[in-house]
């Protein structure tokens, strides 16, 4: 969020001048599987929140992140085939068709950065992020890996034995985060068993 410090001029007496703090959400453009942001101040600030990822000189936005961001009212998303301005919902049901968990994600997404983490996008066998401790997002590799799951949905121990070898084989800590039916999200650690 980029803040403007207005100041009234003119005004005969010192004191009586005005200070108010106008608040612009950063412009972004929803394309067909992403959004984008096009501003330099907005890639900036963002990007160095760990938003997005560069490309072209534009700042590509994860549905997930654009979701948070605009419930935020940091961005203002605009639909780049009508013009208009696309709304939380609207967003929301272009991200359910290109993924199936879209909810699912963002509440954890949410969630993650509600508690001051950095997300990332995960890559593969089910982890849907990678999470950086406060403050080291840039600094250092992301120490946990999120597998995100809802309460009720089978998932087989051997899709999680294999999740959970690959995040031990790359020496991170392995995150199972269920979300009960009120959408609340609880925190598992995973590690191996071992009998002696």
């Amino acid at each position: 969020m980029i803040a403007l410090k207005v100041v009234a001029l003119g005004r005969s007496k010192p004191e009586a001048d005005e200070t108010r703090v106008v608040e612009l959400k950063i412009k972004a453009s929803l394309k067909e599987n992403d959004v984008q942001i096009s501003s330099p101040e907005g890639i900036e600030g963002l990007s160095s929140r760990g938003y997005g990822v560069s490309e072209d000189g534009k700042l590509k936005l994860t549905f997930y992140e654009a979701l948070f961001l605009l419930s935020k009212e940091v961005i203002e998303v605009e639909d780049e085939e009508t013009g208009e301005k696309v709304g939380f919902q609207e967003l929301l049901k272009r991200f359910q068709l290109a993924d199936e968990n879209a909810w699912v994600r963002y509440l954890i997404y949410r969630d993650l950065r509600s508690r001051g983490y950095v997300a990332r996008e995960g890559f593969g066998l089910g982890i849907d992020f990678r999470v950086y401790a406060r403050g080291e997002y840039g600094k250092e590799t992301a120490k946990y890996l999120i597998f995100g799951i809802q309460e009720g949905q089978p998932v087989s121990v051997e899709e999680l034995a294999r999740a959970l070898q690959y995040v031990q084989s790359l020496k991170k800590k392995l995150v199972l985060a269920v979300i009960n039916r009120r959408g609340e999200i609880v925190y598992y650690s995973l590690s191996q068993l071992t009998l002696k």
